[in-house]
């Protein structure tokens, strides 16, 4: 499988990643090992987790999922090296139990974050360390419109590359990067580093899909600019690009159904509407839903890694029969002409 480079650093990332967020809640210790070993065998060196993970987040849960992983590192210590591994600290919001509270991105817990998570994942070093959204306000998880009045106190961006500057320097992480973060953020992590002699920022880990394109806006030229390629994550929208969402009523197994507080802006009438146009495209062309969802968002000029999940090993099977997929002119065209009916609707 082909790897490409992440920004400026050494690291070398598979075209595809594996995601573990369902491990610890849908996934057992068992599941979450047989799923790094296909990862291995299918050309694979790229695993993503995060401290705040399983999901949905849950007290009672949080860190299962970079324990699930760790037992497996800690099992085969010789592969280490082989594996690009990495995790993300959790931001301000709703998570008041993770660090008794003191979520926020400072100096003193993004070493505290780490040192967790070194435990938990039993190694000495997380390969790509992200700020798993931004410290401070900015419109996310399907919201666009930024305002004002919901600015709140914000670490300074200066202090959290210096916070993940000290990590690297330490041997703890080999570099950093950005999640759901806006084309400002990407262009002001990589301005202030560049501007103090620091590291900049390796990536960023945005949700792009067919329904989810507002990557293509500033942010792609910022991605491009800075050189912080996209980590693209819900590549199948949560599975609502699949043959098993294809029309309601959903599977129970199906995340969209099983958490109904969770994936809001998966189902907001208009990508539903969507989807129902993509299926209807897939199903003219003879081609998977799932398949042409995963070559769109893999195929884009600015995607290093697409991340991929799943609760089953056929489930995993079934999307490696298109990690080699190229969509053709005729279904790339009419991609364009459906987003034009139905521009980002997860956004909407």
């Amino acid at each position: 499988m082909k790897r490409n480079r992440l920004g400026t650093t050494a690291l070398e990332v598979s075209e595809i990643c594996l995601g573990t967020m369902t491990w610890g809640e849908q996934n057992s210790e068992a599941e979450g090992h047989a799923q790094v070993e296909w990862a291995l065998a299918h050309g694979i060196n790229f695993i993503d987790t995060a401290e705040m993970y399983p999901i949905p987040p849950n007290q009672k849960t949080q860190g299962a999922t970079e324990k699930i992983l760790g037992s497996w590192l800690g099992k085969n210590k010789a592969n280490r090296k082989d594996l690009v591994v990495a995790s993300k600290i959790a931001g301000p919001g709703r998570r008041e139990w993770i660090r008794n509270g003191e979520n926020r991105v400072t100096k003193k817990t993004i070493p505290w974050a780490i040192d967790d998570s070194l435990k938990r994942l039993q190694t000495e070093w997380i390969d790509l360390y992200q700020i798993h959204w931004p410290e401070r306000y900015v419109p996310a998880f399907g919201a666009w419109q930024y305002d004002p009045s919901k600015e709140r106190e914000e670490t300074p961006i200066l202090e959290q590359i210096e916070g993940m500057a000290a990590a690297i320097k330490a041997g703890k992480i080999r570099a950093y990067g950005l999640s759901n973060e806006t084309a400002w953020g990407i262009a002001e992590f990589t301005r202030q580093a560049k501007e103090n002699g620091l590291p900049p920022p390796a990536s960023v880990q945005n949700g792009y899909s067919l329904v989810n394109r507002m990557f293509d806006g500033d942010p792609a030229e910022a991605s491009r600019r800075c050189n912080v390629p996209l980590l693209a994550y819900s590549a199948l929208a949560m599975g609502l690009l699949s043959k098993k969402m294809k029309s309601k009523p959903w599977p129970g197994e199906a995340r969209l159904q099983k958490f109904p507080d969770f994936g809001e802006r998966y189902k907001r009438p208009r990508v539903i509407a969507a989807a129902g146009e993509y299926q209807r495209m897939a199903a003219d062309h003879g081609v998977p839903l799932a398949g042409i969802a995963l070559a769109f968002a893999a195929g884009r000029f600015f995607t290093a890694s697409t991340i991929i999940g799943a609760t089953s090993i056929p489930q995993l099977d079934e999307l490696a029969g298109f990690f080699d997929l190229k969509l053709s002119k005729e279904i790339q065209d009419e991609i364009e002409q459906i987003n034009a009916n139905y521009p980002s609707p997860c956004a909407q």
